[in-house]
């Protein structure tokens, strides 16, 4: 029984690199016509939620949303949700329908096709090197300038998958009070069950997510950031242990 497993995971681990590659390779020239200008990003953003179903799909993943509030179009947000696995980016894709951007390290650009459009289309940062992350703030602003919504996993990386959630870093709140646009907290129950980063593990089923209410920023300045933080983070831990118990 073991060893059935460890070829099923193995094999499974497999499909999902490839799975990755067909849809990139399917919708190739779409996607790079709709990165040759800044401006056509929506058009970009509506080929990667395809992308991203079409993982979920070929994976054996169905997911349920429930949603305290919904987002508003042509308005920006602060996107943040707990990091377990390697699918939350196309869960996230999949879920939001309104466009935005991912900040997200550097170190992901290295992956083959995924990469080369990871960092034409993201905000990449090396968080060992402070003029990067300070250069964040600027590509940020301009994204934010352009009615895009900015996407954030605070914890900073996957942590260990015995912490049910880390600490948050104070990247998302720092940008959500400099621009006085509202945080939205969503919880990821089940990515880290489904496709975590040991490699024998995993399995099709169910991804539940929850999009919670809108947390504001306006009228708040950096005094507040903690407060924001911690409340922030309170919000996506509760729901994991009402998932969870």
């Amino acid at each position: 029984m073991r060893l059935i497993k460890i070829i099923f995971w193995t094999l499974w681990r497999i499909w999902f690199y490839i799975v990755i590659a067909f849809f990139i390779v399917l919708l190739f020239p779409f996607l790079i016509i709709s990165i040759l200008r800044e401006e056509w990003y929506g058009y970009f953003f509506v080929l990667a939620r395809i992308w991203a179903k079409g993982i979920l799909f070929a994976m054996g993943f169905q997911y349920k949303i429930d949603r305290e509030q919904e987002i508003e179009k042509r308005k920006s947000y602060m996107i943040i949700a707990n990091h377990t696995s390697m699918i939350d980016i196309m869960l996230m894709l999949a879920i939001e329908r309104n466009p935005f951007v991912f900040v997200g390290k550097k170190e992901l650009a290295a992956i083959p096709l995924f990469g080369f459009f990871y960092k034409r289309t993201c905000i990449l940062v090396d968080r060992n090197n402070s003029k990067s992350r300070f250069a964040v703030y600027d590509r940020a602003q301009k994204r934010l300038n352009q009615g895009l919504s900015i996407c954030i996993f605070p914890e900073g990386g996957v942590p260990d998958e015995s912490v049910v959630l880390d600490e948050f870093k104070d990247g998302a709140f720092r940008l959500a009070i400099e621009h006085q646009i509202p945080i939205v907290p969503m919880t990821f129950a089940d990515n880290k069950k489904r496709l975590s980063y040991t490699f024998l593990s995993g399995s099709p089923g169910l991804l539940r997510t929850m999009v919670h209410n809108s947390i504001e920023t306006k009228g708040l300045n950096l005094d507040n950031k903690k407060e924001l933080k911690d409340k922030a983070r309170s919000i996506i831990l509760n729901q994991l242990n009402k998932y969870n118990p």
